[in-house]
């Protein structure tokens, strides 16, 4: 199977707000036609690479643009004490091994 990290063209992560992170999956026009509605972008696939429960992830289809919008809770709030990635930038690595 392959990896998400070998069949999009980005994938980027960000904050979406002091307590959420987005993660967006770019896809050329057959991945995302292929890759959009796979089961390893189910929302427990993408809870567990996450680290949170299913019922915990958005997932947003935008077709236009061939990207997969995946949203989920911080475990901590930005900035508070115990919180290593202010800007939510590298929350998209463990994204990169789900098979799809």
């Amino acid at each position: 199977m392959p990896k998400l990290g070998d069949v999009c063209r980005f994938i980027r992560s960000k904050n979406a707000g002091p307590y959420w992170i987005t993660v967006d999956l770019f896809f050329d026009a057959e991945g995302y036609a292929a890759y959009a509605d796979a089961p390893g972008l189910s929302p427990e696939a993408l809870a567990r690479a996450a680290g949170v429960e299913p019922g915990d992830i958005r997932k947003f289809l935008v077709p236009a643009l061939h990207v997969v919008k995946v949203t989920y809770p911080r475990k901590r709030p930005q900035g508070g004490v115990l919180e290593r990635d202010l800007h939510g930038g590298q929350q998209f690595v463990q994204f990169q091994a789900l098979e799809v």
